[in-house]
């Protein structure tokens, strides 16, 4: 009786065989293995395979595959130009869909041809109008860095939910098409050199459900308080930008000044322009000449509403143009700087009354405008805190009528 070799580990002999039969020396298996396996003899033991559930199955079978990110790997594209982008330069276009998508290389994709608006080559300054369709090639993940390794995040200000409480708080009426904001005194409109929040930032905490965030369409200086207009959606800003520009606008603003103007309702006629220097003298508006280097008219109409003796007046201002400091340096320009004025007032030996705050007494009161919708709107803001005071003291009724409503609109 022949006795069985002796095996090693399991599933092998020491002849070098294994479950799938006897090999050679180089590791090779026998022909006799290998027509052995070929006549499905010998098998790998099949792996156990998971308990899915029926249900799951169907569901990865009819599942959609996922949308391309903005900004990622996609084929070639061809997307429709919305109605709210009307107008809108292909480059900014390309930055509110495609956000990863750097400039440069987005240059190199107008330079080459490989974007299209219409068919047509395109520059990106290309303005877009409503309807185009605007071809997209495949767009790199400006994500990733050399070799597909991921460049560090950048990180992303986080959106702080104060901003939205106090631009509600701050809100004089709202529609589809505009957000019209009580802005205080001291609180900039844009950012700059050391402004660290201002309102076109906290505009940022109410964007939609596209990203899109509210629009400026005109601004008013950081120590004015009152009516300021911001637009809801693209087309809104864009009409409205127009209406300001063609003076279809109609504003007042309320300030308290130093004596009392001898013609009680006038025409204040200059040409503005920028003056010579730099630091807070060179920021300043000056009256210039009509021909002068950056000269450009300005018109206001303004009242006296009421007055305090001889000592301060109450001014209701109608702005025709809109230059830079135009009240301001109006007011400054007829001898009745407005109170408060860090860069205009100008008046020797005046003291400030008790009671009063040395801060600009200068209310956007009123803004009546056309809206998009046909509506027209009209809204007015109070006085703010330290004007409301000042009226107070000196006897002065914010109810009163105001005779400027009646002033010239050209």
């Amino acid at each position: 009786m022949s006795k069985a070799p002796a095996r090693g580990p399991r599933g092998a002999s020491k002849r070098g065989g294994s479950i799938f039969g006897a090999r050679r020396p180089d590791g090779r298996p026998t022909r006799a293995a290998a027509k052995k396996a070929a006549d499905g003899q010998f098998r790998a033991p099949a792996k156990p395979r998971p308990a899915v559930n029926p249900k799951d199955e169907v569901r990865l079978e009819t599942a959609k595959p996922l949308p391309s990110l903005p900004g990622k790997s996609a084929g070639v594209q061809s997307i429709p130009v919305r109605a709210a982008e009307e107008g809108m330069r292909l480059d900014r276009w390309f930055k509110e869909r495609f956000p990863a998508l750097a400039f440069g290389h987005l240059q190199k994709l107008c330079r080459t041809g490989q974007i299209r608006v219409d068919g047509a080559r395109a520059k990106t300054a290309t303005r877009l109008s409503a309807g185009m369709t605007v071809r997209v090639p495949p767009l790199k993940d400006e994500s990733e860095g050399e070799g597909g390794v991921a460049k560090p995040a950048v990180r992303r200000p986080e959106i702080d939910d104060r901003d939205a409480r106090e631009l509600k708080a701050m809100t004089l009426h709202e529609d589809r098409d505009v957000l019209v904001l009580n802005k205080p005194f001291g609180l900039a409109v844009q950012g700059g050199s050391g402004m660290t929040r201002h309102v076109d930032g906290m505009l940022a905490s109410l964007r939609d459900r596209d990203g899109q965030k509210p629009r400026l369409v005109h601004r008013i200086d950081k120590d004015t308080a009152g009516v300021l207009v911001v637009a809801k959606t693209r087309l809104a800003a864009s009409e409205l930008a127009r209406a300001f520009r063609s003076r279809f606008a109609r504003k007042v603003y309320w300030a308290l000044v130093p004596g009392v103007p001898r013609v009680r309702q006038g025409r204040i006629s200059t040409y503005l322009a920028k003056g010579e220097g730099d630091g807070p003298a060179g920021e300043r508006m000056m009256v210039a000449e009509h021909g002068d280097d950056g000269a450009s008219h300005a018109l206001t109409y303004y009242a006296v509403v009421d007055h305090a003796g001889h000592k301060l007046s109450w001014l209701s201002l109608k702005p025709v143009t809109g230059r830079t400091h135009q009240l301001r340096a109006h007011c400054a320009h007829i001898g009745h700087p407005i109170v408060g004025d860090p860069k205009y007032f100008n008046v020797e030996n005046w003291e400030l009354p008790g009671g009063l705050q040395n801060r600009l007494h200068l209310l956007a009161r009123r803004l009546v405008l056309p809206l998009p919708s046909g509506n027209v709107l009209d809204v007015s803001a109070p006085l703010p805190p330290h004007m409301a005071q000042s009226w107070s003291l000196l006897g002065f009724d914010a109810s009163r009528y105001d005779p400027i409503v009646d002033a010239p609109e050209d």
